[in-house]
């Protein structure tokens, strides 16, 4: 028995820091999680070619800042305060970046879901304008800056009546602006501190935005802009926002159709392709695994 006791309290010590090593481990793993990186599926080929469905890609959060939030309630779908820690840089144009989708349940509705993942390419900074002219996308007024070329070529050749249903016509959905994926905007990007007189058609670009800053409601009645029923005259943005669009410009919920996105949404930057495997056979894809994200 005297010899047994040294064997059990050695035992002991040894499952003690085998314990404690699997919890750092796992309290590191946790940090880099939420601080530094995550990994995200692709489900569709609305990013092709630069991303085909099956690849999982390195989501690097430092780029813009990581960021810090009661994630209970947002399991919840309650609305939630977004903190942002400092980051390496600012997005920029062409960046790949992975979001939470901002009308998880309705695009008449700014909202947030932490378990709705979208990722496209930015198109469009804060203090930007955008445009489309025939399929072709205009950055504060010059062509051939942003986007999926080859894309956009295959839109400016194609009639409206040839676009599956649903495809063609475009945020703001207004038969006066007639909006569509050939002909679209200009649209202004606000950023912080900007500043809009508020009439019909800034209504229309704009009302979902300022009702989720004001965590109020917007409405357009006799030529006027209501806030909670007080007239608004015009309108100071608050946070800044971001144009996104997928590199299949035929297939792409994005920014076209549902508008902006609030920085706050923004998780990361997309780095690399750390796995691919084909959606249908499970087989691995070992030509795009490793492979570098194209940001044109």
């Amino acid at each position: 028995m005297k010899t047994l006791k040294p064997i059990l309290r050695k035992a002991a010590h040894i499952l003690v820091d085998v314990v404690f090593w699997l919890m750092m481990a796992g309290l590191g793993w946790l940090f880099l999680q939420v601080f530094v990186f995550t990994s995200f599926k692709i489900p569709s080929d609305s990013m092709e070619p630069a991303l085909e469905a099956g690849d999982n890609v390195l989501v690097w959060k430092g780029i813009p800042g990581a960021r810090l939030f009661n994630i209970f309630d947002t399991l919840n779908e309650e609305q939630v305060e977004i903190y942002r820690l400092p980051g390496i840089r600012r997005i920029r144009h062409n960046d790949v970046v992975v979001f939470n989708f901002p009308h998880p349940n309705h695009w008449g509705k700014v909202e947030m879901h932490i378990m709705k993942y979208y990722i496209k390419r930015c198109i469009g900074l804060p203090g930007d304008t955008i445009a489309i002219r025939n399929g072709f996308y205009l950055l504060n007024g010059e062509a051939g800056k942003v986007g999926n070329e080859a894309s956009q070529e295959r839109i400016s050749r194609t009639d409206a009546a040839d676009f599956a249903p649903g495809v063609y016509h475009a945020f703001p959905f207004d038969s006066v602006m007639g909006w569509n994926i050939r002909d679209f905007g200009p649209l202004y990007i606000p950023r912080k501190g900007d500043r809009i007189t508020m009439d019909r058609t800034h209504y229309l670009l704009y009302h979902k935005l300022i009702a989720w800053e004001q965590a109020g409601e917007v409405a357009y009645r006799d030529s006027t802009v209501f806030l909670n029923n007080s007239p608004l005259e015009s309108y100071t943005f608050q946070k800044n926002y971001y144009f996104m669009a997928g590199d299949k410009g035929e297939n792409s919920q994005d920014s076209r159709y549902w508008g902006l996105l609030p920085e706050e949404y923004i998780v990361g930057k997309a780095w690399i392709i750390w796995k691919a495997k084909d959606p249908y056979t499970g087989k691995v894809r070992w030509k795009r695994t490793g492979k570098l994200i194209d940001n044109y």
